[in-house]
């Protein structure tokens, strides 16, 4: 239920704090006062589009923020958690607003920012809001079936549900046979140009060893100049023919001599020379090897051209297909399917048809049972309607739950309902949506909410003036009737009428005062002496007489004993 809303510089409202209470609280005060305002301000917080042209006169910006308390949480949690949002362990949800000069708006959800739509599917349970033109649950045709599927039983959600699973499947098959029934000529486009990439790859032999290989043999004959003659270059500094200068060996060998003169002296000293041989050995092996090296190397020009082209093949490939040459064969697995699955899809096209006519013939079939639950659910919801609009002072109103049979399958079957009704003696049916009169939708929309108050599960339902129209006896009843409703579901509503106000649990009266020249909007929960003379003014006018006080303090005394039963 809504339990707290705070509005900052909204409309001519300045500074409001409003505490609702469980059941039934009702708005009073002269016309033009606000209180329409606060149900838009509401409205705002659920997630209806902002317009700048809302904030007060003078400021930059509007506020308006809702305190929820969710007793049945579960029902709002699901929407809280896909979108990663913290209800809490006390299950108080704040919804807040913040309406900018500029145009922007910002919305938040327990202090987490959200877009409209996110909004909107997070509270789209939270609050259903009625006014004299804003049966948006009853007049919307699409709402029309799920008014009636909310007074099925177990087993009727039951066939509802294999329904909702048996046209999930069926879309999905119907999905697979567009998919593989493409147009002939695209679909021998794509078989060519596969066939095509297949015989580029095939033909390529590619092996994820032979790259490498071909890398560095490439690289080797491509600086076979460099590679020789660095190579000689170390050569001579080793052992050089050169008698000008000397080679390392040279050097080596001469002090190989000069230790053979002292190495007998020392025993460390033969282990030296003996290192020192040993290295010269290895040295001459080195030159002899780099030798053979530079003999061996032998620059192909035709293996050059063929080493060019291999390269520039994997790497076009590459390019096409893949990074590496392992990607190339994914991608090559991929194709081969692809094309295995066009060249054989026409079987496969014919077998998803068959699955599809055996799929619409038992979907046709609980769709009928399902109609059949739905038509005996109508006449007794025909029944109780046309009861509760007797009550209402509506005895000639004949309402008819129609059904049409769509030429399609959706998850809630092939019905398509709609409400019509006829609100006068020989009158012919028409939908609701042309109904002229307030006073007659909203004592229609009355009856649908007195029945549907045990089985929907909206927590707060918001009545903006819906007694236009009515007055006497009728208003009486209608004020009954609502408070009926908020046994279980918390009223907000919005009232002109005595007979309404006088049932309320909790009375807010709302008066617009003149401050340093700007109206101001105030509202005061009003005490029971407050009450009556709030009553008196609805009764009688500005004037509060005696009699009128007395007439008022009846009326609660009487409404008092009428909520007692």
């Amino acid at each position: 239920m809504l339990v707290e809303l705070n509005i900052k510089d909204f409309a001519i409202l300045e500074n409001l704090n409003i505490n609702f209470t469980k059941g039934f609280n009702i708005l009073t005060g002269e016309t033009g006062a606000g209180k329409s305002i606060i149900v838009e301000a509401i409205s705002l917080i659920l997630g209806e589009r902002a317009s700048k042209d809302l904030i007060r006169t003078g400021s930059h910006k509007a506020v308006i923020e809702g305190v929820f308390y969710l007793e049945k949480p579960m029902e709002i949690r699901q929407g809280l958690i896909e979108y990663g949002i913290d209800l809490g362990e006390d299950n108080y949800l704040i919804l807040s607003r913040e309406i900018f000069s500029t145009g922007r708006s910002v919305s938040r959800v327990n202090g987490r920012t959200v877009t409209l739509s996110m909004l909107n599917k997070i509270t789209e349970n939270l609050i259903d809001i009625h006014g004299q033109h804003q049966h948006q649950s009853l007049l919307n045709i699409e709402n029309h079936i799920k008014i009636v599927d909310t007074f099925g039983d177990a087993n009727f959600n039951k066939i509802k549900e294999n329904i909702s699973k048996k046209y999930i499947k069926l879309m999905e098959l119907k999905k697979k046979v567009n998919n593989l029934s493409m147009d002939t000529i695209e679909r021998d486009r794509e078989i060519d140009l596969l066939k095509y990439q297949l015989e580029e790859i095939n033909s390529a032999n590619l092996s994820i060893e032979e790259e490498k290989e071909v890398e560095n043999e490439f690289k080797k004959m491509s600086n076979t100049k460099e590679i020789t003659s660095t190579a000689g270059e170390v050569i001579d500094i080793l052992n050089s023919n050169d008698y000008n200068r000397s080679s390392v060996l040279d050097e080596l060998n001469n002090s190989i001599t000069l230790m053979n003169n002292i190495e007998t002296y020392d025993k460390k000293l033969k282990e030296i020379s003996d290192s020192l041989e040993n290295f010269s050995y290895e040295l001459q092996e080195v030159s002899i090897t780099l030798m053979q090296y530079i003999e061996s190397i032998n620059f192909d020009e035709e293996k050059m051209i063929y080493l060019e082209d291999r390269m520039d093949i994997i790497n076009t490939l590459k390019k096409k297909y893949g990074n590496t040459i392992e990607d190339i064969f994914k991608y090559e697995n991929k194709i081969r399917e692809r094309l295995n699955l066009l060249i054989d899809n026409d079987n496969e096209i014919q077998e998803l048809k068959i699955q599809i006519a055996e799929l619409e013939k038992e979907l046709n079939d609980s769709c009928k049972i399902l109609s059949r639950e739905r038509k005996i659910i109508s006449q007794k919801l025909e029944e109780a309607i046309s009861k509760e609009l007797g009550q209402l002072n509506m005895q000639k109103v004949v309402l008819k739950v129609n059904f049409e049979k769509k030429d399609y399958f959706t998850k809630e079957g092939y019905d398509k309902i709609e409400f019509l009704i006829s609100t006068n003696l020989g009158e012919e049916l028409k939908p609701l949506s042309r109904i002229v009169s307030g006073g007659e939708i909203s004592r229609i929309m009355l009856a649908f909410k007195t029945i549907l108050a045990d089985y929907d599960n909206v927590p707060c339902l918001i009545f903006d003036e819906i007694d236009t129209g009515i007055s006497g006896r009728t208003a009486q009843i209608v004020g009954e009737k609502i408070n009926k409703i908020s046994k279980k579901r918390q009223i907000i509503c919005i009232s002109h009428l005595p007979q309404i106000a006088a049932l309320a649990d909790t009375h807010f009266s709302i008066n617009k005062t003149i401050k340093e020249g700007k109206t101001i909007t105030n509202v005061n929960k009003l005490s029971y002496e407050e009450r009556i003379n709030e009553m008196s003014r609805l009764l009688g006018g500005v004037d509060l007489t005696n009699t009128t006080k007395l007439h008022a303090e009846e009326m609660l005394k009487m409404s008092k004993k009428f909520k007692n039963k």
